[in-house]
């Protein structure tokens, strides 16, 4: 019993001066864990050329992004008309995503039924938006698609708007206001 309350003096002892100490600061077993060591930005030369500030491997893809396969020009264009199509088959086709896609990055141009009427051209902004069911242009899923994702003449790339399957969303529902506006 006498062995039993010294070891407990001698652990309430050790304890209280070993944990509080005001003069120093506790030691710590990982202190690379609590403080990380500060690099200076640009401050000493990290790579043989001496930059930084490197440019990705070449080949690389940036995570989450698909590159295209054809060229931003007008044979790019043509063979994406040709050749290209959706991969998305009818079950997977979500009209009225699309159409809220479509609302928000197209209608203010293309208006709300595909005829080249949108806020933008009645109040002569832009001008010169066709209508979806326009014969000359004869538009397809491919080149819907190839247009989304560079732009054509006035209009931008969304490319970073869009990931791939919303961009075959709003195609899907670009094919439809094409043929409303067929009938």
């Amino acid at each position: 019993m006498r062995s039993l309350i010294k070891i407990l003096v001698v652990a309430v002892v050790f304890v209280a001066v070993s944990c509080k100490k005001d003069t120093a600061p506790n030691y710590q077993f990982m202190p690379n864990m609590y403080e990380s060591v500060g690099y200076e930005t640009y401050g000493e030369a990290a790579f043989r050329n001496g930059v930084e500030a490197q440019l990705p491997a070449e080949g690389s893809v940036a995570r989450g992004h698909i590159p295209f396969d054809l060229e931003n020009s007008t044979e790019g264009y043509e063979l994406a008309k040709a050749t290209l199509t959706s991969p998305l088959d009818s079950t997977q086709v979500d009209l009225a995503g699309g159409k809220a896609l479509y609302d928000i990055y197209c209608g203010i141009c293309h208006g709300n039924k595909g005829d080249g009427q949108g806020n933008l051209v009645k109040r002569e902004k832009i001008l010169g938006i066709p209508s979806y069911d326009d014969a000359g242009r004869a538009i397809t899923e491919g080149s819907i698609y190839h247009t989304i994702y560079y732009g054509k003449n006035a209009m931008g790339s969304y490319a970073n708007q869009l990931n791939e399957e919303e961009r075959w969303q709003v195609v899907a529902y670009v094919l439809k206001l094409k043929t409303d506006l067929e009938k």
